[in-house]
C-alpha cells in the first residue's frame, strides 16, 4: 500500500511538471513590465512569471524565519528543561581517568 502511494505522488508530480512544461512552452512571447518612473522590462512571459514565484516563495521565507527562530529557541529550551541532572562531574577528554 505504501509503495502504491509512493508511485501515485511521482505520477502527480510528473504530471505537474509536464504541465508547468507545456505552459512554458505555449508562453514564450515577450512582455512588457511596466515599473514606476516610466521604467519597463522586457522578457519572455515564463521568466517573468519564474521571477514573481520565486521572489513571492523568497518574501514568504523571510516572513516565517523569526517564527522559525522562536519556535527553535523554545525546543531547545524544553529539551534542557527536561534533560536529566547528572550527580558526578563529566570527565575532560583530553585527561586520563584516574579513580
Amino acid at each position: 500500500m505504501k509503495q502504491l502511494f509512493r508511485l501515485l505522488q511521482w505520477i502527480l508530480k510528473a504530471a505537474i511538471f509536464l504541465i508547468l512544461l507545456a505552459f512554458a512552452l505555449n508562453n514564450k512571447e515577450e512582455v512588457a513590465v511596466h515599473f514606476f518612473w516610466g521604467l519597463a522590462w522586457q522578457a519572455p512571459m515564463v521568466l517573468v512569471l519564474l521571477c514573481v514565484f520565486t521572489l513571492g516563495v523568497v518574501v514568504g521565507v523571510i516572513g516565517m524565519v523569526p517564527r522559525w527562530w522562536r519556535q527553535r529557541r523554545l525546543a531547545k529550551q524544553a529539551v534542557v528543561s527536561s534533560a536529566p541532572v547528572s550527580a558526578a562531574a563529566p570527565v575532560a577528554p583530553d585527561l586520563p581517568y584516574t579513580p
